[in-house]
């Protein structure tokens, strides 16, 4: 937490395992962007994502940051910052607050080396509510364990990864403090922009054509839920099987098992797009008709009841087509 008037993002290069030079680079263009901005070079950020291990190439830069206008102008900044990604990820949203209206936005981008932990992902959400900055990285961090932590590509983690919230306070509301309704209100709405911006990295996958939501419910605990439902969504078979429509619970309950969780899998059910294919471990017929309909969709579901509880996890990913294996095996080094 802390204060911030800008943030400078290059993209191509990730400036990433290069060393004091490395390090030099960027607070050379932090320090450019400041002086193009009018503002102490503390109080901008710096992010850079694409190939690991070369240095930035500071004239290029410095060419483009001369160029710069600031225009409010999210879609030409939200294209700017992508690499192999295929689509723009932004959203904006308003809320009542008090005497006022807050509006968040948010863009990300993020396509392949996606399992974050914190993959090459780039999360920068604004908004102009009054709420302070200790206040802000409280709500980030309850919302990001359930959001673009729980999203998985290739079950790579990237060297590179930020998501970062800023607010400039404009709106006239009273401050929204921890503890309170009104910071109850503002975490759902930060959880959502969260979430939806992850959902498009996880659809915007390289190679993807499907994007796969896994909800485990009724667990014991939330957090067994959200490790199981990664579990099962990064699961590389689970998610060749959705790539051939294969409805293969096998490989769902599979990826249950190894998920690291002690919870009784004695009687699960596992739906594909609603339809059962399990009911209490054990397989169920389905009709081959109603199933093709359910798979052969661009946004699969697949439920996994434990009945062992009352909390529930989400994870996103998407499934793992010939293309992935083309786009990384011909990536540039």
């Amino acid at each position: 937490a802390g204060k911030m008037k800008a943030i400078v993002v290059n993209s191509g290069v990730a400036n990433s395992c290069t060393g004091t030079q490395g390090l030099e680079d960027a607070y050379t263009m932090q320090e450019w962007t400041a002086e193009k901005l009018g503002v102490e070079p503390d109080l901008v950020g710096v992010a850079s994502t694409g190939i690991i291990g070369e240095l930035l190439p500071l004239d290029t830069l410095k060419n483009g940051l001369s160029k710069l206008v600031v225009n409010g102008n999210a879609d030409d900044f939200a294209k700017a910052i992508l690499t192999t990604d295929t689509a723009t990820k932004t959203i904006a949203v308003t809320e009542t607050f008090g005497r006022d209206v807050v509006t968040m936005s948010g863009v990300a981008k993020g396509s392949g080396m996606i399992h974050p932990n914190m993959a090459t992902m780039l999360g920068f959400i604004t908004c102009d509510a009054n709420i302070s900055s200790d206040t802000l990285q409280l709500a980030l961090s309850q919302n990001v364990e359930k959001t673009f932590n729980q999203i998985t590509v290739d079950g790579d983690t990237s060297t590179n990864d930020m998501v970062l919230v800023m607010s400039n306070g404009c709106t006239l509301n009273e401050e929204i403090l921890p503890d309170t309704l009104e910071f109850d209100k503002f975490s759902k709405m930060l959880n959502f922009v969260m979430q939806e911006l992850a959902k498009k990295i996880a659809k915007d996958g390289e190679g993807a054509n499907k994007l796969i939501q896994v909800d485990v419910v009724n667990a014991p605990n939330a957090l067994d839920a959200r490790m199981m439902a990664k579990s099962v969504v990064g699961s590389s078979l689970v998610k060749t099987a959705i790539f051939g429509e294969d409805p293969n619970w096998g490989r769902i309950l599979a990826a249950v098992g190894y998920a690291g969780v002690d919870v009784p899998v004695d009687n699960v059910d596992i739906m594909i797009g609603g339809l059962p294919v399990m009911l209490s471990s054990s397989p169920v017929a389905f009709d081959d008709e109603e199933m093709k309909d359910v798979m052969h969709v661009d946004e699969v579901t697949i439920t996994v009841d434990l009945h062992a509880g009352h909390e529930k996890g989400t994870a996103w990913g998407c499934d793992l087509s010939y293309d992935y294996v083309k786009i990384n095996a011909l990536y540039h080094t």
